[in-house]
């Protein structure tokens, strides 16, 4: 793998600001003070046209807040562009974005027709998936499960090393092993995270219970009572000290929807079935969904070809 440059960008001190912003002759806002790209060189600062900058293939980010996009729209208005975006070059003229999604977004929209950029050079593209992941986690706002997959990328697609991972991205190695440990946690938990229901110090003391069945009946006990998260430890620690935790927890059905026996009957049959992990959710008036888990494509193969024999039973 191509050898990255740590920290790339840091200590930028110029500052972009709208008197330096000027018209075309169709009225659309352009950069004055900065020079067009010449075309070759690299690690520079620069600006080019936000219509050449193709999107980056390996972003992380997975979804953009509108209300925090449309505050950073009302910064770059009233303060300008503080942070460039980062560019590599594909072609004549042409980049294809490392980092700075957001602003990219936000600039297109508010109509401005170039953007200052840095042109780095990145050879291949698996120093550009490192660049692109190191460089996000260090700049943007990732939610904890982004932040999490970008980590777990970087092991599995870029083989660093969870302490090779914390050293480009400023961390301790634990914070890295924490945030990669949030991606066993189950679907919903990690939705509450992402929404913001929960917060880290909630997730984290879930992980310490040792199934989904614990670790929900927990996270609805944190939705139903607002729980801090020291309350939320103790409750960990009582259900880890009680018992529960060492054999098979059955939930009751609640206000909170958890599954009951019939359902989870439904569960334990369709996995002998399918050979695979299943999930079933159903609501209080009685309808809902199957989640059928897979991990492979060969996986996803083997399940397809068994829906079309069942099929062909039935037809």
């Amino acid at each position: 793998m191509s050898k990255l440059k740590p920290g790339l960008g840091r200590g930028l001190d110029a500052l972009i600001s709208p008197d330096k912003l000027t018209e075309d002759s169709q009225g659309q806002k352009v950069f004055k003070e900065l020079a067009a790209d010449n075309g070759k060189d690299y690690d520079i600062l620069t600006r080019i046209p936000v219509e050449n900058i193709s999107p980056n293939p390996f972003q992380p980010r997975t979804s953009i807040n509108p209300e925090a996009q449309e505050e950073l729209k009302k910064s770059i208005l009233a303060h300008g562009l503080i942070q460039p975006i980062t560019v590599r070059r594909k072609g004549q003229r042409n980049y294809e974005l490392v980092s700075g999604e957001r602003r990219l977004k936000a600039c297109k929209e508010i109509g401005y027709r170039d953007i200052p950029a840095y042109i780095i050079k990145v050879d291949t593209d698996e120093a550009m998936l490192a660049m692109a992941l190191i460089e996000n986690i260090q700049r943007e706002k990732l939610n904890p499960i982004e932040i999490g997959l970008a980590y777990k990328r970087l092991m599995d697609e870029c083989h660093l090393t969870q302490e090779q991972i914390a050293d480009k991205v400023g961390k301790d190695r634990t914070t890295v092993a924490n945030s990669i440990r949030l991606l066993k946690l189950p679907h919903e938990i990690q939705e509450s995270l992402i929404k913001e229901e929960i917060f880290m110090g909630h997730a984290r003391a879930l992980i310490n219970l040792p199934n989904a069945e614990l670790q929900i009946y927990a996270l609805n006990k944190i939705k139903e009572n607002n729980l801090s998260v020291r309350k939320v430890e103790h409750l960990v620690k009582k259900l880890l000290t009680s018992g529960k935790a060492n054999k098979p927890f059955h939930i009751i059905k609640t206000s909170a929807t958890l599954l009951n026996a019939n359902v989870s009957d439904l569960e334990d049959r369709l996995r002998k079935i399918l050979g695979t992990k299943v999930i079933c959710k159903q609501q209080k008036d009685g309808s809902g969904e199957i989640t059928i888990e897979f991990y492979s494509h060969d996986e996803l193969e083997r399940l397809f070809e068994l829906f079309e024999n069942i099929n062909k039973t039935y037809n």
